[in-house]
């Protein structure tokens, strides 16, 4: 089974992917035989995370293979809540994930401003998925040790990273890679070679990615099933909210 930790709903403004549509989302799902998704929407990114994060409920209430996944903000300015209003309102809206875009939105994922939010995160049981372009390294190893709680998936690495990813999977217990982008020769049988499948999360970056891409990857991977099964769901399943999935 394969569950898509990285996708995404709602149009895409800069590139001709589609219009972001449900029925778009689950026909591509279907072609790829991935069985359920965690989505986000363009409007929480490339808006206003407070109107998106309305906007994403909405349109996966009736679509159970769709799993919302909230954007965060820092509870500073209050735009989405103070954090445990925020986190209230995911859990209620059967969020199962939070997603944060720091470079794109302006503040620093490991500063002040934000150890309230990511506190909330943790203690709900929430994971944060964030992509390698919206932070640096140093900034997610000093989340994850002054947030031991928190699980967080660093997505769209490429293969230059590889270097900086294996020493913060080397010195923290709660970071994971995942799958989307990650295009090296043989660099996913050495991540599980040296790190376990445990630390690895399939996601596809649908629409933005070719979602062949990522399903390729781990299925033509020179690895034996049991670590096939545990990245394309298991470890995920894992990282959820109990009854998330």
């Amino acid at each position: 089974m394969l569950i898509d930790a990285d996708a995404m709903l709602g149009r895409y403004p800069r590139r001709d992917v589609g219009t972001g549509s449900i029925t778009e989302a689950l026909d591509r799902m279907d072609r790829f035989g991935i069985a359920e998704a965690v989505v986000s929407h363009t409007l929480s990114w490339l808006h206003d995370p407070a109107t998106g994060n309305r906007e994403l409920l909405g349109l996966v209430a009736d679509h159970s293979r769709l799993r919302p996944c909230w954007v965060m903000l820092p509870g500073t300015c209050g735009e989405t809540g103070t954090p445990d209003e925020f986190v209230t309102g995911a859990l209620e809206g059967g969020v199962c994930a939070v997603r944060a875009y720091p470079a794109d939105h302006g503040y620093d994922l490991a500063g002040r401003d934000c150890a309230a939010m990511l506190t909330a995160v943790a203690e709900a049981g929430l994971p944060l998925l964030v992509d390698a372009a919206q932070t640096g390294w140093a900034a997610v190893e000093s989340v994850a040790a002054a947030h031991p709680k928190l699980r967080v998936v660093v997505g769209a690495i490429g293969y230059r990273q590889l270097r900086q990813a294996a020493g913060v999977l080397s010195r923290t217990g709660n970071v994971y890679l995942g799958l989307a982008n990650l295009s090296s020769h043989c660099g996913l049988e050495w991540l599980v070679e040296r790190y376990g499948e445990r630390r690895l999360v399939f996601g596809t970056g649908a629409p933005l990615r070719d979602p062949a891409e990522a399903v390729t990857r781990l299925l033509w991977a020179e690895l034996d099933d049991a670590a096939v099964a545990a990245i394309g769901a298991g470890t995920l399943l894992e990282l959820l909210p109990v009854g998330a999935m």
